[in-house]
């Protein structure tokens, strides 16, 4: 009992210092469960900031699996920013967090949609928890941006 909840505690410790917490909510006055709400912004990318919600169990030996994402423009987004990214059918890990001791994290994966001119932002777990590897699924839409390419007027005749 007492190792569990020094794992618990050392668990919390590390995560302290990762992300901007922007909210933190009790799930409830017997539970030992928040719900915290961190902003992240895009590393190569300066004008989107992902939110991410997730549950964190101060005292417990890991944290639960479940995650939500939104990302939303919040500034300007060159294509400069747009060229420098990874364009792979994979992407790149934007965002890594440890959820663990155990070897589980959260992890953030920026894809390109070059067809739809979109930016992915997949949250996922890396353990399977309950036979399933929890993940959800983020956009934002270059349309309206600098970075937003018009093919209809490119391929328009003069």
């Amino acid at each position: 009992m007492i190792q569990r909840l020094l794992l618990g505690l050392l668990g919390t410790i590390l995560l302290a210092g990762c992300g901007d917490d922007v909210g933190k909510v009790s799930l409830g006055l017997f539970t030992t469960k928040d719900v915290v709400i961190d902003a992240r912004d895009d590393p190569k990318i300066a004008g989107v900031t992902c939110h991410i919600s997730r549950v964190e169990a101060n005292l417990d030996f890991a944290d639960p699996s479940d995650m939500s994402i939104s990302c939303r423009q919040t500034g300007p987004i060159s294509r400069a920013d747009i060229a420098a990214i990874d364009r792979s059918k994979n992407g790149e890990i934007v965002f890594k967090e440890s959820l663990s001791i155990l070897f589980k994290s959260l992890k953030v994966r920026r894809i390109y949609d070059a067809e739809n001119q979109t930016l992915l932002y997949l949250s996922y777990s890396t353990k399977e928890t309950n036979g399933s590897h929890k993940h959800a699924l983020s956009t934002v839409p270059l349309y309206g941006t600098e970075a937003w390419v018009d093919n209809q007027s490119e391929s328009a005749p003069n």
